[in-house]
């Protein structure tokens, strides 16, 4: 009986993380870490690098390599926007990390910030990081 408690249990978790909604008044935001540098931080990464003219080829780029991406979707946002939010979700249990492209303004032009991070745990293993450069590396950024 404790056993099918237990998978009840586990598989209630699952649901939970598979179906919970997602917010774009949470998730669609850029970093909150000051520079311009590219860094990796507790469940997540950020990349930022310059971009020329206003920055939507970059972003366009991107956006093209990520909705091709498995198991991903757009939350929020547009290339017209100048900041996009998509939802990747893990193949088996279906853990939904983050990642949110975004135009900044600066003083020398614009910087193009992609910002990748988990929802549910405490670490991602590098999935983050590995998504994030496996983009940008696609999009020829």
């Amino acid at each position: 009986m404790l056993g099918w408690i237990v998978l009840l249990i586990v598989l209630a978790l699952f649901a939970y993380i598979r179906l919970a909604p997602s917010d774009p008044a949470r998730w669609h935001r850029q970093a909150s870490v000051p520079g311009v540098e590219t860094r990796q931080m507790k469940g997540g990464y950020v990349w930022r690098k310059p971009v020329d003219g206003d920055g939507r080829a970059a972003l366009s780029a991107l956006d093209q390599t990520a909705m091709a991406a498995d198991r991903t979707s757009r939350l929020a946002g547009s290339v017209e926007d100048g900041q996009i939010t998509y939802v990747s979700r893990s193949k088996v249990v279906g853990f939904p990390d983050y990642t949110t492209a975004t135009l900044i303004d600066t003083e020398g032009g614009k910087l193009l910030e992609v910002y990748g991070r988990l929802r549910f745990g405490r670490s991602d293993f590098g999935v983050n990081a590995k998504r994030v450069k496996g983009w940008v590396k696609a999009a020829q950024l």
